[in-house]
Formats: structure tokens, sequence, C-alpha cells
């Protein structure tokens, strides 16, 4: 895992062992999301579509994150509008064939100059996920 960016943008690079067919299933499949990212209702891949993600409250936030899709590249690239309290992103994943798999890139951009602490929090937090992503495609057929 590599990582750049600047102080509005947070980009993650994974190299993983696994076609981008399987990574490609484990960013749209509802229940897969729920086992690396988070429990998700009104998933849809349809651009416009919207749907939102929920996780446990936590200090200035009430564990809701609301969505909209706006690109879907099968098996190439997905994007979404990424809204949680007063952080709203766009979430984008990347996925290039590679000799041994796909490199995963997930880059979330449109953080204000003010939000330092959310990207921050943001790159923690897409590390955190890109473990648990990583150990979900070791674990499917």
């Amino acid at each position: 895992m590599t990582g750049s960016g600047d102080d509005r943008t947070m980009i993650l690079t994974f190299d993983l062992s696994h076609p981008p067919e399987k990574v490609w299933r484990t960013l749209t499949d509802p229940e897969l999301l729920a086992k690396w990212l988070l429990p998700v209702t009104g998933f849809n891949l349809e651009a416009g579509s919207e749907f939102a993600f929920s996780a446990p409250p936590q200090p200035d936030w009430d564990g809701s994150v609301n969505c909209r899709m706006l690109e879907v590249e099968e098996f190439k690239r997905l994007s979404w509008a990424w809204v949680a309290a007063d952080i709203d992103t766009v979430l984008t994943f990347v996925l290039d064939r590679t000799e041994t798999g796909t490199r995963l890139t997930i880059q979330q951009s449109g953080f204000e100059p003010g939000q330092k602490r959310a990207l921050g929090g943001a790159r923690y937090g897409w590390k955190m996920m890109g473990e648990r992503l990583e150990n979900l495609l070791a674990a499917l057929p």
C-alpha cells in the first residue's frame, strides 16, 4: 500500500493479488461491502442513485454516510458522492489490471482547507478498510 495526496485529497494505492473482476465484486455487492466497509442500504450501480452507509455514532457524527452514485465503469472505475456530517467529498475507486492482479487506487477528494483533521481521519480509515478488504478478498473463492 502506498499513499499520497495534498491537503484536499487522500489517495491510497493497494496492489492486490486478485483479478479486477473479483475486486469489483467486493466494491459492488452490498453483502460484501458490509464485510469490509460498512452496512449499506439502497446500493445501486445506476448513476444518480442514492444510498447510505451506517456506522456506530461517534462524537460529532451520527454514523450516517449519505451517497449518490456518480460514475460506474464496470471492472475499472466506481465513483460516488460521500457526505458524512460536514464532510462533502467524492470517493473514487480505480482498478487497473496488473501482471499479478489489480492495483486499486482509492481517492477521496474535495476536503475543505479547514478539514485537515477529517482528511487525516479519512487516510487512517481507508488504510484500515483497505486491510479489511485484502482479508476479505483472501477469504473469497
